[in-house]
């Protein structure tokens, strides 16, 4: 993913290992920096579920529209996006799973867990990225957390305005990266 601190990957360092290698499997990049999608077309063919969560939905839906505008981005055809909304962020794994059953190529899970007076952001923010985690490892299809995990809402509505910066269509544009280089692995 990307960043403005310098640690960004430079595409001549690929071009570089590339003749280095009997084969360099790099789809991307998709995302670069400041999480401009590039690649249009990758996600064409793709069938990408996204389960949103409800709570502090507000910000779910600003992820959610950058998700959107990656996947148009793409190439993902509308007709193939599914989206699903969960009571909250501990509960996107479940749906996540699910989506992979019903056959989607990836899945995107968007959200805000916002830290609090209490241990209840440790402990969702926790299982719901171990639970993302487990699904795409248990299942072999890529799951991208967009899963905004905050110390106050500000941060959260920085991460989530719309553009570039958007963390959702930063995961959906990872998706689309991640389904094509596991079908070319």
């Amino acid at each position: 993913m990307g960043g403005e601190t310098g640690t960004e990957l430079p595409a001549a360092a690929l071009e570089g290992l590339e003749r280095r290698v009997g084969r360099l499997l790099a789809v991307g990049p998709v995302v670069g920096s400041g999480a401009s999608v590039r690649g249009q077309g990758l996600g064409g063919g793709l069938r990408v579920g996204v389960a949103c969560s409800r709570f502090n939905g507000a910000l779910t839906l600003r992820l959610l529209e950058g998700a959107l505008e990656a996947l148009d981005e793409c190439g993902v055809d509308r007709s193939d996006v599914t989206v699903a909304w969960a009571p909250g962020a501990f509960e996107l794994p479940l749906v996540a799973r699910a989506l992979v059953a019903r056959g989607v190529d990836a899945v995107v899970c968007l959200g805000a867990v916002v830290r609090g007076e209490t241990g209840h952001y440790e402990l969702v923010a926790g299982e719901c990225a171990g639970g993302i985690q487990r699904v795409q490892l248990d299942t072999g299809v890529p799951v991208a957390f967009g899963v905004l995990t905050t110390e106050d809402t500000g941060q959260a509505f920085a991460r989530s305005t719309p553009g570039e910066a958007n963390k959702g269509r930063e995961a959906a544009a990872t998706a689309v990266e991640m389904a094509r280089l596991l079908q070319a692995v």
